[in-house]
């Protein structure tokens, strides 16, 4: 059940016509009064021919007339209106359902308490089998404003609580960060003007496409101009940005004038300051495993960025601004994929937005390496080959699982469903990544004594997967990716610790193929030796410190070296 306060408004008579009315579109049938603050009395021009619609305002509003001719400054934002519908898939109520859950939701919002003979007038007048419209003016018998501060979420969880009572399909309980539902006006506007997005609609996706090219809100707002998008900057006398709206093309009022949104009206996180914070932040470190054997392409530099996602959700800011930078990476990514990929991944971008965003802050700072990937993905020129976005899509999809278990150990259900929302376009892009990339594999498997052998380092490495694994249709290609390694220098046994230690098996549809992504990903350099390596430290401990460490100050690297060696055999 949605209960979707609509702006206060001033024509209470004008409000009273459309719901009597036929509608827009002839949708509205038999409407009457179903509930009110005092039956007795009431004019209901559904049921009394005799009633006028203009009776029954001035009924309504009498409260607010005699405020309005005792004070100076009269009241014109009297007028409540809280739309109330259930779901398609639910039964229709009857009116005597449909007035005590009125009478709930006016109790919960604050219009009219519980026992409270001066509270406000209200009806709710009923015109269709799925929903009511609550009316109220908010001017007290007593010539008091009721008090409305989060009536909307007193409202949405006496509707939870509705839906409990009367078997209704169960929403999830809101949260405050859910974007700003389109109004009736308009959805008939873009209907009208043959949009399939309302206007506020379009210009987030813009605007959220256009994050990931920007390093600073100024950026953005140029990225965006440049894009078409009508831009008006509020700046203060030393000309700092200090707020901004941007207006879609063609999107006019009836002086032929451009109308403009502001940020926070589009969404909750694109408000200024929340930009601000998102974006313009210090130059990160570089990430601690990335491999620096050869220049890698900005495809798998993002690849090696997700893995700070997976090592920093243990603090809850760190791992909200991982997610939100996440969002930026999927965002970036649809724009940058092959076309035949581009509706998945577009619809992963838009599910996502949602599990972005939380009530807990987030620490940006934290995220500044998975973001500088985004940024840096959003200005190469370069496709990525077929493994390489294969790889990246992989690496996504667990990320995006890591994203939705930590929502769902914090119990946020909105940002949960997001995520596992996201995870399903997201795997249907990984599928048809990697099926051109598993065919090229499987045509050049290696001999049965090679797979043989193979089979033998998979029950060695995974043991509890091993069999998963071994019958994976995937597999021959797998054998091709270990028989590639392990020619370049690579021990397979080794390989394959690592890869199911970075991405757990238990719940991969598809093991071998996961295996596939990820150790095509890390053997893509050559294999290191032991022996430079310990010899590049000592060189770097001599160049810091002058000279070289005895056994007393080398105590930590001796055991680091030892680790090195035994991670190679």
């Amino acid at each position: 059940m949605i209960a979707a306060i609509k702006p206060a408004g001033s024509n209470t008579r004008g409000l009273l016509a459309y719901l009597y009315g036929p509608g827009r579109h002839d949708e509205h049938t038999d409407p009457h009064i179903v509930a009110g603050f005092a039956m007795l009395g009431m004019p209901d021009p559904g049921r009394d021919e005799s009633a006028t619609l203009t009776q029954l305002a001035r009924h309504l509003d009498e409260p607010v007339h005699l405020r309005n001719s005792e004070f100076g400054k009269k009241v014109t934002d009297h007028v409540w209106h809280c739309p109330v519908r259930t779901a398609p898939e639910d039964r229709h109520l009857s009116d005597t359902e449909w007035a005590d859950i009125a009478q709930h939701i006016v109790e919960a919002a604050g219009i009219a308490p519980p026992g409270d003979d001066l509270a406000c007038r209200w009806i709710a007048v009923r015109h269709a089998d799925d929903h009511i419209h609550i009316l109220a003016t908010t001017v007290r018998e007593d010539g008091r404003r009721p008090r409305l501060h989060d009536s909307g979420i007193r409202v949405g969880d006496a509707c939870r609580q509705i839906e409990t009572d009367y078997g209704l399909r169960q929403l999830k309980k809101g949260d405050r960060t859910a974007g700003r539902r389109p109004t009736q006006a308009e959805m008939h506007k873009a209907q009208r003007l043959g949009w399939e997005q309302t206007s506020r609609d379009w210009l987030q996706d813009r605007i959220r496409a256009a994050i990931p090219h920007a390093s600073n809100t100024e950026e953005l707002l140029s990225y965006l101009e440049a894009m078409g998008i009508a831009v008006k900057p509020r700046r203060g006398p030393s000309g700092d940005l200090l707020g901004y709206a941007v207006g879609r093309p063609g999107d006019l009022n009836k002086d032929g004038e451009q109308i403009f949104h502001p940020g926070g009206k589009i969404a909750p996180d694109l408000t200024l300051p929340k930009l601000k914070a998102r974006l313009e932040t210090t130059a990160p470190e570089e990430h601690p495993t990335a491999r620096r054997d050869q220049p890698a392409t900005p495809w798998h530099q993002a690849t090696d960025a997700l893995d700070t996602l997976h090592t920093g959700m243990a603090d809850d800011t760190h791992a909200q601004a991982h997610i939100t930078a996440l969002g930026d990476l999927i965002e970036v990514t649809a724009q940058k994929a092959p076309s035949h990929l581009h509706a998945e991944l577009r619809a992963a971008s838009r599910a996502f937005v949602r599990a972005q965003r939380s009530q807990i802050h987030a620490e940006n700072q934290a995220a500044n390496t998975l973001r500088k990937a985004a940024r840096d993905l959003a200005h190469t020129a370069t496709g990525p080959d077929g493994s390489a976005l294969a790889t990246l899509l992989a690496a996504l999809v667990w990320a995006t699982i890591v994203a939705a278990r930590w929502h769902e150990a914090k119990s946020h259900a909105h940002q949960t469903e997001a995520a596992r929302q996201t995870l399903h376009h997201l795997q249907t892009g990984a599928d048809r990544a990697l099926t051109p990339v598993l065919g090229s594999l499987a045509t050049r498997q290696p001999s049965d004594q090679v797979r043989r052998t193979l089979a033998h380092d998979v029950r060695a490495a995974v043991p509890d997967h091993a069999d998963r694994i071994l019958t994976d249709p995937a597999w021959p290609a797998l054998a091709t990716v270990l028989a590639d390694a392990e020619a370049g220098g690579h021990k397979p046994h080794q390989l394959l610790k690592e890869a199911a230690a970075q991405r757990e098996l238990t719940t991969a549809r598809q093991p071998a193929r996961v295996l596939i992504t990820r150790i095509q990903h890390t053997s893509r350099n050559p294999a290191p030796n032991p022996r430079a390596e310990a010899a590049r430290r000592r060189s770097t401990l001599l160049n810091g410190s002058g000279s070289v460490p005895g056994p007393a100050k080398d105590a930590s690297a001796a055991p680091l070296s030892r680790q090195v060696r035994r991670s190679r055999h």
